[in-house]
């Protein structure tokens, strides 16, 4: 086979070819750094839409490992829906979670704690599902959102120590979280976990709470206006976030099982912002990680796909993925046809890393990491952030941790976060 080489093609050839690289790679190299997609996948787990895709492999799947679903009970649930269909995902958990609702009183009532325990957890975290791309002018949203609740509170009590429901008053209204110490006698070392712009407090229950656990750590969490139920109440996010973290911290503080020198938070997504905020107005916080870092929301929303839609995009849009955005708007308190609003709400949503003194750890997946925007954000924090114990970990695809929040490898998470923690704590 007779290979060409440079001496043998033509030249107008090879002047053809190098326009088309360069076109490419300028084509390419814009839209990398004009486009940031939080839902996007390294690859398909099970369904074609993109959206629905994202939340089955990595809150649905990813949840697995902490107790919040059984495999076969998510495959049984999702080969039931249809693809793209909001209605469908939300019916298919909902009943789901009425099943392990049911196994779980029927458990309870024989006196096995445990196996109630487990079937609760999972109805709560399939009421939580249910939930993703539901509006707020749906009545099951309110429903399913007090169901989840009531079987987290159900399961609670069944630990040893038991998970505690709590509530933080805020402005007229409570922050509700979820607490648990750690066993033994105390003071212990303790992870607040924050979420981001579509989270409940039971999702990092989930996410982390276990990892927590067993390594000795007392664990925390809250909503924050904007998360939850609490836009329902006129709680939309707010670009002073560490206004309720003070109320939040003020609060664990208090507690007598909380070592008050070795206590640290740690942000997801839009918490990889209110965390560091935070931590700029208190230094009570003695250790902060993020997932990843987002020191300007409003820059960080404009590279996002949503929030650049024309009518067109929308037009075309799964009623998944419009249930998805019209709930996050809701969030913000922009209209829900107008997601483009969703930059301008994020204008002075900020933290500044060289105010932050405290050992500061990044964490953020390898296909998130190849947007430039995302890049750019982690080498401002990181390079400014005082602290020489801070570093930042790129988790690998090959391993299944690579995209946004790292969901779908929470194990490698928990050992990267709590032996960094541990080290610090020393």
């Amino acid at each position: 086979m007779h290979i060409p080489t440079r001496s043998n093609i033509p030249f107008f050839l090879l002047a053809l070819l190098g326009f088309l690289c360069m076109q490419t790679q300028l084509l390419f190299g814009a839209e990398n750094k004009k486009i940031f997609d939080a839902h996007a996948t390294s690859f398909s787990y099970f369904f074609k839409d993109g959206d629905m895709d994202f939340h089955f492999g990595n809150l649905v799947l990813g949840a697995a490992v902490n107790g919040g679903v059984e495999i076969g009970e998510a495959f049984y649930a999702a080969s039931h829906m249809t693809d793209g269909d909001a209605a469908s995902w939300q019916q298919q958990w909902s009943e789901l979670a009425k099943r392990a609702a049911a196994r779980g009183e029927k458990a309870l009532a024989a006196g096995h704690k445990v196996s109630a325990r487990s079937q609760f957890l999972r109805a709560a975290d399939y009421y939580r599902f249910s939930l993703v791309s539901m509006l707020p002018d749906n009545p099951q949203m309110r429903e399913h959102g007090a169901k989840m609740r009531a079987l987290m509170r159900q399961a609670g009590p069944l630990f040893t120590p038991p998970l505690e429901y709590f509530e933080v008053p805020f402005e007229g209204t409570v922050l509700p979280g979820y607490f648990r110490a750690a066993p033994g006698k105390g003071p212990h070392k303790t992870l607040l976990m924050i979420g981001g712009g579509e989270t409940f407090a039971e999702d990092l229950f989930f996410y982390i709470a276990p990892q927590a656990f067993a390594r000795g750590y007392n664990f925390a969490t809250v909503d924050l206006p904007g998360q939850g139920l609490l836009p329902f109440e006129g709680k939309v996010f707010r670009t002073d976030t560490n206004v309720p973290m003070k109320a939040v911290v003020d609060s664990i503080l208090r507690r007598p099982e909380v070592d008050p020198t070795r206590f640290a938070a740690y942000g997801y997504s839009g918490g990889g912002l209110f965390v560091p905020q935070a931590a700029m107005h208190d230094p009570r916080i003695k250790a902060i990680a993020m997932n990843s870092a987002v020191v300007d929301g409003h820059a960080l929303f404009a590279t996002m796909p949503a929030a650049l839609a024309t009518a067109k995009d929308m037009a075309g849009w799964s009623s998944f993925h419009a249930g998805v955005v019209k709930a996050i708007c809701w969030r913000y308190g922009v209209p829900p046809d107008q997601p483009a609003k969703l930059i301008q709400a994020n204008a002075g949503n900020t933290f500044d890393p060289a105010k932050i003194a405290v050992p500061a750890l990044i964490l953020v997946g390898e296909g998130e990491y190849k947007s430039q925007e995302v890049q750019r954000q982690q080498k401002i924090a990181l390079e400014h952030f005082p602290n020489p114990a801070s570093k930042m970990v790129i988790t690998p695809a090959n391993e299944g941790a690579s995209n946004h929040c790292i969901m779908e490898n929470r194990s490698l998470v928990g050992q990267v976060l709590f032996d960094w923690l541990d080290d610090v704590f020393k």
